[in-house]
């Protein structure tokens, strides 16, 4: 099963964030594995995958897997804004061989239990038995999953082996720490307290272009640790986060561009030259 520290990575674009930068997938994997990371979730809220299309979504997953080369797991994000979306993705990713499929609850209508349940069983199903999670973040789909509903769907899925969390803060995140389940914590400042209360690991923004620092807490988690990195990320909030991240990576050395799907945003060149002046006193 998936556990440890695994990067929300993010998405290799070229052309203005066009079409994907096929070149940069296997040089960004090699750096999230010579980090010593477990793993990877592909085309999450950092990977933009809300933002592409299903073709390019396959091909991502396509493109983590094989730069992977089973060095690491590689669990990739499928929810979509209709079923029939999701379900394509996670028959794709699942004939792929990943090591999970993640599903978010469709932004946009707030779906009732009921709704959530089918949409959630019938992606659980696709992927059958690879290990299926619930991507929990109700800032970004506009609305929570339930977590009776997460238990209703341990009866209905028998693949259901957890959720990533990413809401905030801990008494948003702690009702989903559910008997039987493994959790992965998403905000980084929670990552001690998860850990200590039985999280199997994190699934993290900060991990694609700082994996030593998030790898650090989540195998020794310390709560100097966790506000560390909680510093951290609120300074990269204060930047376009996805464009940011992409030009930390490339100051560390990945060929990766800045370049995000519209309509995300890039950087400016003053945000370029502050992010020149703080990334030495990150590391």
């Amino acid at each position: 099963m998936i556990k440890g520290t695994l990067a929300a990575a993010a998405t290799p674009l070229r052309d203005g964030g066009r079409a994907l930068d096929e070149a940069a997938f296997a040089p960004l994997v090699d750096f999230l594995v010579g980090a010593g990371l477990d793993g990877l979730l592909a085309l999450g809220t950092t990977g933009e995958g809300i933002l592409l299309s299903v073709a390019e979504r396959r091909r991502v997953a396509e493109l983590f897997m094989e730069a992977a080369a089973g060095r690491v797991d590689v669990a990739v994000h499928c929810g979509a804004q209709s079923t029939a979306d999701t379900v394509a993705l996670a028959d794709h990713a699942a004939e792929l061989g990943v090591a999970g499929v993640a599903v978010i609850a469709p932004p946009y209508f707030q779906l009732d239990d009921r709704a959530l349940l089918e949409h959630f069983a019938a992606a659980a199903a696709a992927c059958a038995p690879t290990p299926f999670f619930v991507y929990e973040f109700a800032a970004t789909s506009g609305y929570p999953v339930p977590p009776h509903v997460v238990v209703q769907l341990q009866h209905r899925a028998p693949n259901l082996a957890g959720l990533k969390v990413s809401d905030m803060p801990w008494d948003r995140f702690e009702p989903y720490l559910l008997e039987g389940l493994d959790v992965f914590v998403g905000p980084e400042s929670l990552i001690a307290r998860g850990r200590a209360a039985g999280a199997v690991g994190a699934v993290s923004a900060l991990a694609t272009a700082f994996p030593e620092l998030v790898a650090a807490c989540v195998r020794a988690p310390t709560d100097e640790r966790a506000a560390g990195l909680a510093e951290l990320r609120a300074t990269v909030e204060r930047f376009p986060r996805h464009a940011a991240l992409k030009y930390v990576l490339r100051g560390r050395g990945v060929p990766i561009l800045e370049d995000v799907r519209a309509p995300l945003r890039g950087l400016t060149d003053g945000e370029r030259e502050e992010l020149d002046r703080l990334l030495p006193t990150w590391l």
